[in-house]
C-alpha cells in the first residue's frame, strides 16, 4: 500500500541524522515504497477553508555527507495526501499553534495527521504529566513567586523550569536558602532575559536524587512501550541528562514501574490520537510527556536492534487500510 506521506519539520539540512528520529521515520517510509514530501512551517496556507500547502518531492539516504534531496516545491491542497508527519521542533508558540489548526483543517478532508494536532494543542509536554499526578514526584505550577519558594523551601531541593522550553533549555537547580533564587525565579516569570511584563508559569517539582542513573526517554507506539528506555546520564558536574546538554545515552530495559506508568497513561494517548509519544521518567517518577517531536528511537534501534519507526508505520499503514476499507 503506497501512501504519500508529507513532513512539517525543521529545516532537514540542519540535522543531524546519526541521532534524529524524524530522519529515520523519514527512511522507514521511503523503505516502505511510500512516496515522501517535505515542508516547514512558512510552507502551510488555507484557501477557501481548505488546507494547502507547499510541498517539495524528498529521497532521504543514509549518507552523512548528502542525506536529502529535494525537487522542485508547489502548492497543492492537502486532502490529496495520506499522512502528514508533524514533527516541528518546541517551541510550542503561537506559530505552531496556528500550525496545528491548519492541519485539522488537513485532518477533517481525511488526512491522517501524527501525532493528532488538537491534542498537541491542549497537551503542554510538561502540563499534561500533571494529568497522572499518582505518577509524578511532588510538583507546583505557579506563577507566583513566593509559592515557589515555598515550595523550594519545604522540599529542600527542587528543579525549576519553563513550560515552552526543550532539550534542558532554562531549567535550573536549586536549593533552600540558595542567595540565587530569587534571580532564577525572575528570569523564569518573566519569560527569559528578554521576556513581557506578563508574569509567565513556572513549574517546580522536587529534585529526584536518581538524576544520576539518567532521565529516562520511554518511547511508547500507540499505547504500547518500546521494551527499552534510552537513560539520558548527566555527565560531569552537570545535572541535566538531556542529550542535547551533553548526557551520555545508555540504553535499559524497562523496570516494573516504568511499565505501570506507561500502563496509566497508554490508555489517554490512544484516545487522543498520540501515537508517538516519549515520556521521561527519573526515578520512579514520570516528569514530563513528548509529543511534539520525541526522539531517542535512533539510539535504541542501534543499541537493541530495534526497528521502532516500523512500529509506528505498522500503526499508520493499518489505521488507513481500516479507513480505505471501511
Amino acid at each position: 500500500m503506497a501512501l504519500s506521506v508529507a513532513v512539517l519539520m525543521d529545516p532537514i539540512r540542519a540535522i543531524k541524522i546519526a541521532k534524529d528520529t524524524t530522519f529515520a521515520m523519514l527512511l522507514e517510509a521511503q523503505r516502505r515504497g511510500h512516496a515522501l514530501l517535505y515542508m516547514e512551517q512558512g510552507d502551510l496556507a488555507v484557501r477557501d477553508g481548505r488546507a494547502w500547502a507547499r510541498l517539495a518531492p524528498l529521497t532521504v539516504k543514509e549518507d552523512p555527507s548528502g542525506w536529502f534531496s529535494l525537487g522542485e516545491a508547489r502548492w497543492q491542497e492537502l486532502a490529496e495526501v495520506d499522512v502528514v508527519l508533524l514533527r516541528k521542533d518546541p517551541p510550542v508558540d503561537a506559530q505552531f499553534i496556528y500550525d496545528t489548526m491548519v492541519l485539522s483543517v488537513a485532518q477533517r478532508a481525511g488526512v491522517t495527521v501524527v501525532n493528532d494536532p488538537q491534542a498537541l494543542r491542549d497537551c503542554n509536554e510538561k502540563m499534561y504529566a500533571l494529568d497522572f499526578p499518582q505518577c509524578m514526584a511532588p510538583t507546583l505550577l505557579s506563577r507566583d513567586k513566593a509559592d515557589l519558594r515555598r515550595f523550594v523551601a519545604e522540599h529542600g531541593e527542587a528543579v525549576l523550569k519553563p513550560l515552552d522550553g526543550m532539550g534542558g533549555r532554562g531549567i535550573f537547580r536549586v536549593r533552600a536558602g540558595d542567595s540565587n533564587l530569587n534571580s532564577m525565579l525572575e528570569t523564569l516569570l518573566s519569560g527569559g532575559l528578554h521576556g513581557g511584563s506578563q508574569a509567565q508559569f513556572v513549574m517546580a517539582q522536587k529534585f529526584i536524587p536518581q538524576i544520576s542513573a539518567g532521565d529516562k526517554r520511554i518511547l511508547v507506539v500507540d499505547g504500547e512501550p518500546v521494551p527499552y528506555a534510552l537513560a539520558r546520564i548527566p555527565q560531569g558536574d552537570e545535572f541535566r541528562g538531556n542529550l542535547a546538554a551533553g548526557g551520555r545515552g545508555e540504553g535499559v530495559p524497562l523496570t516494573e514501574r516504568d511499565r505501570w506508568i506507561v500502563a496509566q497513561v497508554a490508555p489517554e494517548l490512544r484516545r487522543r490520537g498520540l501515537w508517538f509519544v516519549g515520556l521521561d521518567v527519573i526515578g520512579d517518577y514520570l516528569t514530563e510527556i513528548n509529543i511534539t517531536s520525541p526522539t531517542c528511537a535512533r539510539e535504541l534501534d542501534k543499541q537493541f536492534g530495534l526497528n521502532i519507526c516500523g512500529q509506528l508505520f505498522d500503526v499508520i499503514e493499518h489505521h488507513i487500510h481500516g479507513k480505505r476499507s471501511a
